[in-house]
């Protein structure tokens, strides 16, 4: 796993060049991509000892809980983090002991192939970490092979859905990191401009194609609210596009005409049903696959834009007039990835946190992800963990082994 780190960090460049050429990625952000999966490697090997030793229970002398690999763990994974995603599922699988299949998205398959090779340079033995190309039927084949022990996925709802419950018929733990909708309050004594910088960032890392980007700002007052889309709107504005492979660019393409034209007409639908466009909803006229930045308002419960996921540089914003207005409206939604709460009062913020049904909840900033912090979601963003020590206890058995001084039946001393 250190080997596999090291070769990361040594060979950033041309990692980062490879998400980006398959997917648009910024090259910067394609390169903080690499550096968190070097990280995430780095993480998991330092603390295997622990993670692994066995655990005493001393209300039962005599019992312990040993930690054991539970075999074959099939990875399907998505184009949008095309290392990160990979990480945070193989590095805590090869430390537990598991071997790692992985199906990754059809469109970065460069990215996949070099992820595995990666582990090939660092000494894995042959089937540690294998990577296949495989069809939807193919793929349901290998989730009901009885060599499989586990599945984990990180898609779509819709995708979720299929493999869980393929899985499922054949007994076998799932872990499911699905999408997001993520609210972005920001209460009535926060500091504006720290604010509009976390949105933007939080709506705008990877063109707005993350699970855990900031997709709903809900802003309380409504002259606070007024300032803030202003400003907000401007920063939008202010995104200029152009190759991601350029440092200085700042906003690059979607990932695929699929992407693009799915947003066009979920802006488009939105706008149908009375939502106010406030920036943007138009296709940029350059070579690729570029959005506008778009601030959308004004929507009701009606409106399909009231619950879609817009996968790309598309910000729905609110104003309320109460912070009970603002948790309503930041739980009124199936998903529950994750959230942020701006504000001048931490103790506030964590009050506003323990409110909101989300898997996480970031105080003072966007949303955000890192070896040591647990990643996932509740209602339809789907259940379990990936990253610190909850991922890797995801597919292990915690093997009960108790010994005790003489054999005794229940209710005997």
């Amino acid at each position: 796993m250190k080997a596999a780190a090291a070769d990361l960090r040594d060979n950033v460049a041309k990692h980062a060049a490879l998400i980006t050429t398959e997917m648009g990625k910024l090259i910067g952000t394609s390169e903080a991509e690499v550096m968190l999966s070097a990280a995430i490697f780095d993480y998991y090997a330092d603390r295997a000892e622990h993670f692994l030793a066995t655990k005493e229970l001393p209300e039962s002398p005599g019992a312990v809980l040993k930690t054991e690999p539970i075999g074959v763990i099939l990875a399907i994974e998505p184009w949008n983090f095309p290392y990160y995603q990979l990480a945070r599922v193989v590095a805590p699988q090869l430390i537990a002991g598991n071997v790692v299949v992985a199906k990754h998205a059809q469109n970065v398959p460069q990215c996949a192939v070099a992820f595995a090779e990666l582990f090939e340079r660092a000494g894995a033995p042959e089937g540690v970490h294998t990577n296949i190309f495989a069809s939807i039927e193919q793929i349901g084949n290998v989730i009901e092979d009885r060599r499989v022990a586990g599945v984990t996925l990180t898609g779509s709802e819709r995708a979720g859905a299929a493999v869980a419950e393929r899985a499922g018929r054949s007994l076998k733990k799932v872990v499911m990191e699905l999408g997001g909708s993520d609210p972005f309050i920001v209460l009535d004594d926060a500091d504006l401009e720290h604010a509009v910088a976390g949105a933007l960032f939080g709506r705008m890392f990877g063109t707005g194609q993350s699970c855990i980007g900031s997709k709903r700002i809900i802003v309380v007052g409504r002259d606070r609210g007024e300032k803030f889309l202003a400003e907000f709107t401007a920063a939008m504005q202010n995104q200029k596009p152009g190759d991601p492979m350029d440092p200085n660019t700042e906003l690059g393409p979607v990932s695929s005409e699929q992407a693009l034209e799915t947003l066009l007409a979920q802006v488009s639908e939105a706008r149908a049903a009375g939502a106010r466009v406030v920036t943007g909803g138009d296709r940029i006229d350059r070579d690729g696959f570029y959005v506008e930045p778009t601030v959308l308002t004004d929507i009701d419960p009606a409106n399909p834009a009231y619950n879609t996921e817009f996968f790309g540089p598309v910000a729905s914003f609110y104003i309320v007039d109460s912070e009970d207005e603002a948790i309503k409206l930041a739980n009124a939604t199936r998903f529950g990835l994750g959230a942020s709460v701006f504000t001048g009062n931490l103790e506030r913020g964590r009050a506003i946190a323990a409110q909101i049904d989300s898997g996480m909840v970031f105080v003072n900033q966007p949303a955000w992800t890192a070896p040591e912090i647990p990643f996932g979601g509740t209602k339809s963003s789907g259940f379990g963990r990936e990253l610190s020590e909850l991922g890797f206890g995801e597919f292990v058995n915690h093997k009960l082994v108790n010994v005790a001084p003489r054999f005794a039946t229940l209710g005997t001393s």
